[in-house]
């Protein structure tokens, strides 16, 4: 390997932070994944509250995952976004509960 190849490898990387940065439209499949501490009805907890932000939101697609331990679970689903707004009021209504640790 020749000392112009090693010397490229340690300058550091620039990042492009040019242009604004990219937006969802509106109204759109939606992934979440919601994580909190394990428990039997955390995952129809999670149901019911994304239930009232979208009447149409089909329950199959929500996929439980627990924890290495099994102390935390993560509940991942899909559903239909209409606005910034609505993904907002969800995210605040989850929090609120108590039980949820984090929403992505």
């Amino acid at each position: 390997m020749s000392d112009r190849n090693l010397r490229d490898l340690r300058r550091s990387a620039t990042v492009k932070t040019s242009g604004p940065p990219p937006t969802i439209t509106f109204p759109c499949d939606y992934p979440i994944k919601v994580v909190g501490d394990a428990a039997e009805d955390f995952a129809a907890m999670v149901c019911q509250v994304v239930s009232r932000h979208d009447s149409e939101f089909d329950a199959t697609t929500l996929e439980v995952v627990e924890s290495r331990n099994a102390r935390f679970q993560s509940v991942r689903l899909i559903m239909r976004a209409t606005g910034e707004a609505q993904l907002k009021a969800l995210f605040v209504e989850l929090k609120a509960t108590g039980r949820v640790h984090m929403v992505v």
